[in-house]
């Protein structure tokens, strides 16, 4: 048997969860209520989708067990059984019902761990979305572009584009596709990921709540987090002049914003490393969980 919390512990941390996510969540509800878009937060809400309410919801992970009568409310979910200690994870039925997520976010994640951080792409994958697209087109057109749309496609066709992340690339306009130095498709995704990549360690984030519930959720809280931070960079060193909501530009174009671009992209590499590691470990324990006969 696991840890066993008692009912004071596990709401403590409960709570402490739920406080920790509406930082992130309060706001964006209000944004949504009064119809204002934000270019940079609305995409962990977004592109991204698990929903708010999820994220502020607290999962103990595999072998917790949580005592008292408050812990009988998670009996609600099929994945949860009670035990004559309290309620636990059912990870043999987790690992039955999930056990294409648990195999692939497994793989692709080691595969990345595997790899050394390429750095150097600068962000471009960002211009490549709005290449050669008029005015109306560009998907955050409520935010003007810092060098306009000529000096904006100038910066991508005096730039090696190289973008290895297929959830990026598959948003390139078709005029910057043939630009990239590979061309990634969903098949090739295990075997082009990298940890420099910002995108794939955004990712994080979404291979966590894929695993939701079984994922501890201070670990999901932690990817968001760094998700979070990244992109604040992502789109800092984006095309966009968002300086009116607080974001400086990290100004790409010039050889002093490519190194720091570089700089900040070598930090989050080794940032995401431990939650990529616990990632894994948790997908591996899922994935040897042994799996009943139906």
């Amino acid at each position: 048997m696991g840890a066993v919390l008692s009912q004071s512990e596990w709401t403590a941390r409960r709570d402490a969860h739920a406080a920790r996510m509406r930082r992130w969540t309060g706001p964006h509800h209000e944004r949504k209520a009064a119809g204002r878009k934000h270019p940079v937060l609305d995409f962990l809400f977004s592109y991204y989708s698990h929903r708010p309410s999820r994220l502020e919801r607290w999962h103990p992970g595999p072998g917790v067990v949580l005592e008292g009568d408050a812990a009988l409310a998670y009996l609600k979910w099929p994945v949860y059984r009670r035990t004559p200690d309290g309620v636990t994870l059912d990870v043999e039925a987790f690992a039955r019902e999930r056990a294409n997520t648990i195999e692939f976010a497994g793989r692709l994640l080691a595969a990345t761990a595997g790899r050394a951080p390429r750095l150097g792409c600068f962000g471009l994958h960002e211009w490549a979305m709005v290449y050669r697209q008029r005015p109306e087109q560009v998907r955050h057109d409520a935010w003007p572009l810092r060098l306009g749309s000529e000096g904006t496609d100038r910066v991508v066709e005096s730039q090696r584009v190289q973008c290895g992340h297929f959830d990026a690339f598959r948003f390139f306009t078709p005029d910057a596709r043939p630009r990239n130095a590979v061309q990634p498709t969903r098949e090739t995704q295990v075997d082009l990921e990298q940890p420099g990549c910002l995108h794939a360690n955004m990712d994080l984030f979404k291979w966590a709540y894929k695993l939701d519930p079984a994922t501890p959720s201070e670990l999901v809280a932690d990817c968001f987090e760094l998700a979070v931070r990244i992109r604040e960079l992502d789109m800092r060193a984006s095309p966009y002049d968002l300086a009116e909501l607080g974001y400086e530009p990290v100004r790409i174009e010039t050889p002093e914003g490519r190194a720091e671009y570089v700089r900040r992209q070598s930090a989050f590499a080794e940032d995401a490393a431990p939650l990529r590691a616990r990632l894994i470990e948790l997908s591996r324990v899922l994935a040897e969980a042994p799996v009943p006969a139906r």
